[in-house]
């Protein structure tokens, strides 16, 4: 592909950002990291989605006031520090910070991660809690008893979590049952495979590296297409009145 060829596409209700379309810069209070900002409110989006590449000696900052964090390990190694606990985070290590938890994210050796940040909504009598785990560690579930097609739900299903964040593992064929339209809002990589993802009315080829952006009643469907297994780790707002302004 040539430098003025993309597969990126940008639409009102959704976009595909594809890896020959990023550009990097620097992170605000950050030191030896750069992020690609992939979604953010400017464009529609209730979240801000990055990928993040620290440099050996690299150090975090904490996000806004009332912002929560998820961190998902690409490659290389993270040292996450939280609530007198210190983790290492390699590929598919993964860490939820709720708003106004203190943390540090360090690299002595340097690494890549996905990075979602978007502000709580708070709901009377709950709250969030620090989450540190790995995807490999969560039970995979048939999707609606579909053995070719795979979930993990890495965060709880607890009325004080505002957000999913999930994985899917879909074998070679292996497609969602339906075309979804519901209220809930997406933001997804591709960690490996590809196929085709129908978003409203257009279908595009995704593969590896790809994100994805889906505002609410988006319709959309996705079918994995070639010879391995296609997986994404998906973000979904959750738990929360519709009768509640957005966010942006």
């Amino acid at each position: 592909m040539n430098g003025a060829q993309s597969r990126t596409r940008v639409a009102r209700d959704h976009a595909l950002i594809t890896p020959e379309s990023h550009v990097p810069a620097s992170i605000p209070g950050w030191t030896e990291a750069r992020a690609i900002t992939i979604f953010a409110p400017v464009m529609g989006a209730g979240f801000v989605q990055s990928l993040v590449t620290m440099s050996a000696g690299a150090t975090s900052a904490v996000p806004l006031p009332g912002v929560e964090r998820f961190l998902f390990v690409l490659e290389g190694s993270l040292r996450f520090e939280a609530e007198a606990r210190t983790t290492t985070l390699e590929g598919g290590g993964y860490a939820f910070v709720p708003a106004g938890t203190p943390h540090t994210i360090t690299s002595a050796t340097g690494a890549t991660f996905f990075m979602l940040e978007k502000r709580y909504v708070p709901l009377a009598g709950a709250s969030a809690r620090l989450i540190v785990s790995r995807e490999q560690d969560v039970p995979a579930v048939p999707f609606l008893g579909d053995p070719s097609a795979l979930l993990r739900t890495l965060l709880p299903d607890e009325p004080g979590f505002d957000m999913a964040m999930n994985t899917f593992v879909f074998q070679p064929g292996a497609s969602l049952p339906m075309v979804e339209s519901h209220v809930m809002e997406h933001g997804l990589v591709f960690l490996e495979g590809g196929g085709v993802y129908r978003l409203g009315d257009a279908w595009y080829p995704v593969q590896a590296g790809d994100a994805i952006w889906m505002a609410p009643y988006l319709p959309q469907w996705f079918g994995c297409i070639g010879k391995g297994p296609a997986r994404y780790l998906y973000y979904k707002d959750v738990n929360r009145d519709p009768m509640l302004e957005p966010r942006r």
